[in-house]
């Protein structure tokens, strides 16, 4: 069978590092497999990569060619990947297989698939993001999702909401990613609680400064990598940064750009994530397979599946709840319903006024507000307060008793719960198991027409919640509250 596996970069990262496990073990069963990408990649290993530019991020080619999208044909894009399979193979593949096209990265794609769809091509449109998930920056309000084509997803949530927009259950496939066990060098000083990630928004940095300021003394809260240097998130990151060198917070930052990921796995206490909006969710599962316990904040649609699957979670909270009295509400409803209203608008949606009540109502009847749902400005508020208080400092530790187990943490204490734990990791989260997910959805891709599409309508409403409302989970083209952010990291106002 012939395999193209198409995205629009294999540059460093979570979704090119899936992409590149599916190729290899397609190859090593036999599969005859392409890969086609619109950015050259840094590596091209033993699976042959067909560039075709216009596959690109529009950000991408703009800057490389200075032509916006809408001078570019969406027709000359699938010309493109046709060629490039038959110039491999001397035919088409029987399946493309597509990472995440719903997000507008780039405004060819979407129509070009549909091209290639009255060429007769096989699609599986595998997606790990959605732009509804309070991504407006990359949704596309003005075209509809392919029709008539099987889909793939990473967790049973975003099975269910697909299903739930109209997609039959035979044509919507559920592809876990694969995990790969993480090497760790031994005998090295466990001072660390490392949070595995690049410090992108949604990863929720403030909550790992105010960890710090619970963490055994002598350790640091230790993050691996940096946003992209074009990343809009750059200012929120610098902001943090600064904030916790004028604190003198126990936070290292990019260490991964001077340490090797055994070293750092070796020198850890414990992993630890903040995230509030995950696609997977590898930070939950990889580090057992290094014996390294997994500590922070839960999120339920990700835990879930693999709770299904036996892995316990006893070190993860679901909310970390700052009292009330340390908050103005007013103030929090505000920011909250700003976040909420420009949501909205940059979906050119209409926002009821009873959709605000809920989040006006939810917010007044609680003596304890989510840290991790507080915007950049109030997080650090609390972060100060907390860093300056001895009694605000207990006051949290009161309502959230879980970081009383984390001031005197020591891993030695979790052997049981980390080998149990990993065991279960590679058994249902291996790469035959991964591999045989993908060889029974492309039987399903090749002998099955599927008639159905997916309502956006239905789907954005299912995703756009308010009382999962996170100002840091929102993507934005360029942030609009650190103009800036030297203020803040001055500690200034």
């Amino acid at each position: 069978m012939y395999i193209a596996l198409l995205h629009y970069h294999l540059l460093r990262g979570g979704v090119s590092s899936v992409i590149r496990h599916q190729a290899a073990l397609l190859k090593k069963a036999g599969y005859q497999v392409l890969l086609i990408t619109g950015e050259s990649p840094s590596e091209t290993g033993e699976i042959p990569v067909a560039l075709v530019p216009l596959l690109a991020y529009d950000v991408v080619r703009s800057e490389r060619t200075g032509a916006l999208p809408s001078e570019e044909n969406p027709h000359t894009l699938a010309q493109g990947i046709l060629d490039a399979m038959q110039k491999q193979w001397g035919r088409t593949a029987d399946i493309l297989h597509v990472h995440n096209p719903l997000l507008r990265k780039n405004s060819l794609l979407l129509p070009a698939l549909e091209d290639l769809q009255k060429e007769g091509l096989n699609l599986l449109l595998h997606n790990h993001d959605f732009a509804e998930d309070f991504r407006p920056d990359v949704y596309t309000a003005d075209q509809n999702y392919p029709a008539n084509c099987h889909y793939g997803v990473i967790n049973r949530r975003d099975y269910s909401f697909l299903h739930r927009s109209g997609l039959q259950k035979e044509g919507l496939h559920l592809l876990p990613n694969a995990v790969a066990p993480l090497q760790w060098t031994g005998e090295l000083k466990r001072h660390r609680f490392v949070y595995p990630v690049r410090a992108i928004r949604r990863k929720n940095l403030g909550e790992a400064l105010l960890l710090s300021l619970f963490i055994p003394q002598g350790t640091t809260v230790a993050v691996t990598l940096p946003p992209a240097p074009t990343s809009p998130d750059q200012p929120y990151y610098q902001f943090w940064k600064h904030l916790a060198q004028d604190l003198h917070l126990p936070v290292e930052f990019e260490i991964g750009l001077k340490e090797p990921i055994q070293d750092i796995m070796g020198s850890a206490q414990a992993a630890l994530t903040t995230s509030v909006k995950e696609g997977f969710g590898f930070s939950f599962l990889e580090p057992w397979t290094a014996d390294v316990p997994v500590i922070g904040r839960r999120i339920a649609y990700i835990c879930t599946d693999f709770e299904r699957d036996g892995i316990s979670f006893p070190h993860l909270y679901d909310s970390l709840d700052i009292p009330m009295a340390y908050l103005s509400p007013p103030l929090l409803r505000k920011k909250l319903e700003q976040a909420l209203v420009e949501t909205y608008e940059a979906y050119h949606l209409d926002l009821e006024p009873h959709t605000l009540k809920t989040l006006t109502d939810d917010i007044f009847s609680r003596e304890v507000f989510d840290f991790g749902k507080l915007d950049e400005e109030l997080q650090m508020d609390i972060i100060k307060m907390v860093a300056s208080n001895s009694i605000a400092r207990q006051d949290i530790i009161d309502v959230n008793p879980f970081l009383e187990s984390l001031c005197s943490w020591d891993i030695s204490d979790h052997d049981d719960i980390v080998q149990t734990n990993k065991e279960l990791v590679l058994l249902h989260y291996s790469m035959e198991h991964a591999l045989n997910q993908l060889q029974m959805a492309y039987t399903r891709v090749t002998s099955l027409k599927v008639q159905h599409r997916v309502s956006k309508t239905v789907l954005l409403d299912l995703f756009l919640d308010p009382l999962k409302l996170y100002p840091v989970g929102i993507s934005r083209k360029s942030p609009s509250n650190l103009t800036q952010q030297s203020k803040w990291g001055a500690g200034s106002r």
